[in-house]
């Protein structure tokens, strides 16, 4: 393969630690079995492994009890099966301008079926103001969902304040998490979060089609409608779905290879520390916003203050669409980045560029100074260009 810079960790992260391979790797050369299905020392093992990755994800996240972390393919699961899981129609859901379409689709599908949906409105630079959800915050209001980072112009919303009005409302608070994951600190305690959606695949460095859900104790588990059904591996002497997590939310046979390699990726994230993770990653984001903000034509989005928002940064370059740009950096300087709405229209719509999009660059804690500094040479070259 040529040399390439690698600015698509928003989307996945790229490479992966040795380590995540090597677990993976192990699992199927020497484990390979099905967790929690048979007595036999391999299943034994393979339980083994999905249990000390729920132990890990409720230490990184300061939760206490690992047996509420539901295992999924992804963020996209965990958000559908809180989401559907927990509202009924009559039931209201406030949520932000600035949501994936992880949220906003299904939310959509929720309102058809009689569940009221209030989108607060937030800033040009994709801040969401606490008051506001204060202020939509109804009787029949069930529960805010929020993300905790864009996947577009990177903004960094403010858990804490949300999660407290949330708390004395009486209401749930629901956190997105696919961006925050591994690079920004989250304690659900702390910051009063109810449940948690987080991806494998970006900042835990994990593989794809791993993540999941985090259901904090405020929230009952026979309260919760599973997304999917059927054999878990436990009641089997029963033809209805367990009423108790995680099993309630786990039908079918899991992505164990997959959550041997999440399990290698968040020990990776615990080892380096997620301070010193958000710390190189503030140093890029520093260096990126200073050097685009330099070059004439180049009109960036959202916080532009690397301490407000993960590595994640939106552009345009005047007189080029954003299709020309990904494509031009990619064939002429081997950047890979992202274009266009990044499935997230309504946070285009907020911060001003539907339909066009914009180019995306989403740094990681892989990357270095150095590949900063070419990027911004490369997209020098092309504002004088365009």
């Amino acid at each position: 393969m040529d040399k390439i810079i690698y600015f698509d960790n928003a989307a996945t992260s790229y490479p992966k630690p040795e380590g995540v391979i090597q677990a993976m790797a192990l699992f199927s050369h020497e484990v390979g079995a099905n967790p929690g299905r048979s007595g036999h020392r391999l299943s034994i093992e393979a339980g083994r492994i999905v249990y000390q990755a729920r132990e890990r994800v409720t230490q990184l996240f300061g939760h206490a009890d690992s047996s509420r972390v539901i295992f999924g393919l992804n963020a996209t699961e965990g958000i559908n099966q809180g989401l559907q899981g927990l509202l009924r129609p009559g039931d209201h859901v406030i949520t932000s301008s600035m949501e994936h379409n992880s949220v906003m689709r299904p939310l959509r599908a929720l309102e058809k079926e009689g569940v009221a949906v209030t989108v607060v409105v937030c800033s040009p630079e994709g801040f969401l103001d606490p008051q506001d959800v204060r202020r939509a915050i109804k009787k029949k209001t069930k529960m805010v969902v929020l993300n905790h980072g864009s996947n577009v112009v990177g903004t960094l919303q403010p858990l804490a304040e949300v999660g407290e009005i949330c708390r004395r409302q009486g209401v749930l608070f629901f956190v997105d998490a696919a961006q925050t994951a591994g690079s920004v600190h989250i304690n659900m305690e702390g910051e009063k979060i109810d449940l948690l959606a987080f991806t494998g695949h970006k900042a835990l460095f994990g593989p794809p089609g791993t993540g999941g859900l985090v259901v904090g104790e405020r929230v009952e588990e026979k309260e919760i409608i599973p997304v999917k059904k059927g054999g878990t591996g436990s009641r089997s002497e029963l033809e209805e779905q367990p009423d108790f997590l995680p099993d309630l939310g786990e039908s079918g046979t899991p992505n164990t290879v997959g959550i041997a390699g999440l399990l290698a990726g968040i020990n990776f994230v615990l080892k380096e520390g997620v301070e010193r993770i958000r710390s190189h990653e503030l140093g890029l984001t520093e260096l990126l916003l200073q050097g685009l903000a330099d070059i004439p034509g180049v009109t960036i989005y959202g916080p532009k203050n690397a301490r407000r928002q993960v590595s994640t940064l939106s552009f345009n370059i005047q007189g080029m669409a954003p299709s020309e740009v990904g494509w031009r950096l990619d064939e002429e300087f081997g950047i890979l980045c992202r274009v266009g709405l990044h499935c997230s229209p309504s946070s285009h719509r907020t911060i001003g560029t539907f339909p066009e999009g914009t180019v995306r660059f989403g740094l990681g804690y892989l990357n270095t100074e150095s590949e900063v500094r070419q990027a911004l040479q490369a997209v020098r070259q092309l504002a004088r260009k365009g």
